[in-house]
């Protein structure tokens, strides 16, 4: 039998007693739920953040897809016509892809990223990317002289500055379409539809301004 010297200590003496934590599993727990619960809000603030920030602006184009109506009346707007088309806050692409299906170079301009990316893989699943582009693009800072055909889904707030910018850049051949709202100082060449699904079609006589030598000035708003 073994004896214990005074003094001495026994081995279960010289190892600490190991006392459990009953408050780590609840704390690993919490730990975990707040970082999912961190990790969703960061989600949802990149997936949403490129949505809202358009409508922070002084002139928003909020997203709204096109009905089968608009589109059918934007191509009947577009036939006869030739040369580049641009789509003004093209969302997500549907007009630039069947503008392509009929033979147009057409681009859209769209600020969100999220709508821009889809409108490219919606062009590439068509078998229209080499005639369809997309980019990322504040509207306000394109130059829109290169193109003879533009299409805007606009909203009443920005149709008379944006009347102004266009009639300051486009060429004498221009044909704007204007989606849902017209221009308020243009007079339409051509109207299709009713309600919400009204397309207008504005070429350079409609907004236009006559020289003396009898040619056409563009201009953003006509005289009184």
């Amino acid at each position: 039998m073994s004896k214990t010297l005074p003094g001495s200590c026994t081995v279960e003496d010289a190892l600490p007693l190991a006392i459990p934590d009953r408050g780590s599993k609840p704390r690993n727990w919490g730990l975990l739920l707040t970082s999912v619960i961190g990790g969703s809000l960061v989600a949802l603030y990149a997936v949403t953040t490129p949505f809202i920030a358009p409508a922070l602006r002084k002139h928003c184009l909020p997203f709204v897809p096109a009905t089968s109506k608009q589109m059918e009346y934007v191509l009947k707007m577009l036939k006869g016509r030739h040369g580049s088309l641009v789509d003004v806050g093209s969302g997500d692409g549907r007009i630039v892809i069947a503008a392509a299906k009929v033979g147009f170079r057409a681009v859209g301009y769209e600020l969100n990223p999220w709508l821009v990316w889809y409108s490219r893989y919606q062009a590439m699943r068509e078998g229209v990317h080499q005639n369809a582009k997309f980019y990322i693009s504040d509207l306000w800072k394109v130059n829109f002289s290169q193109y003879k055909n533009v299409v805007i889904f606009g909203v009443p707030q920005m149709m008379l500055p944006l009347g102004e910018k266009l009639g300051e850049e486009l060429q004498q051949d221009a044909r704007v379409i204007a989606c849902r709202f017209p221009f308020p100082h243009w007079s339409p060449t051509h109207t299709f539809g009713e309600g919400m699904d009204t397309v207008w079609a504005y070429d350079s006589e409609s907004f236009g301004r006559k020289k003396g030598n009898g040619s056409v000035e563009i201009s953003g708003v006509l005289p009184d």
